[in-house]
């Protein structure tokens, strides 16, 4: 198994209602996510994906996000936009974008700041 990772970020604001605590107030973050995408298979240029293929998807997955605020973006206008949201949500949208049935999302780590990450695992 090959497994390749890339990073990106997005600025965005949320609210996490119910919380009880300060982020229920309107605050925002410069995200920070990291897609770590695994294939058993190399294609014929020896690569699991072009990285610059992987980044192009992983762009467009975030696109929705950049600098809006997010509980007023599908589908967190129903859920929560916890860390832990935002990292599920990424990994179905890029998931669904894969060039081949072959390649999976391992994971994808999202922070909201230096030293706070959460992280999906499909």
């Amino acid at each position: 198994m090959y497994e390749v990772s890339r990073e990106r970020s997005f600025s965005a604001s949320h609210q996490l209602m119910g919380s009880g605590g300060r982020c229920e107030q309107l605050h925002g973050h410069n995200w920070k996510v990291r897609v770590h995408l695994a294939g058993k298979d190399l294609d014929a240029n020896g690569m699991v994906i072009d990285f610059h293929e992987l980044d192009r998807l992983i762009i467009e997955s975030l696109a929705p996000f950049e600098h809006q605020h997010l509980n007023a973006v599908p589908p967190f206008d129903e859920i929560n936009p916890s860390a832990e949201n935002i990292a599920r949500v990424i990994c179905d949208r890029l998931q669904e974008r894969l060039p081949s049935s072959a390649l999976h999302i391992r994971c994808c780590d999202v922070w909201e700041n230096d030293i706070s990450r959460a992280r999906y695992i499909p």
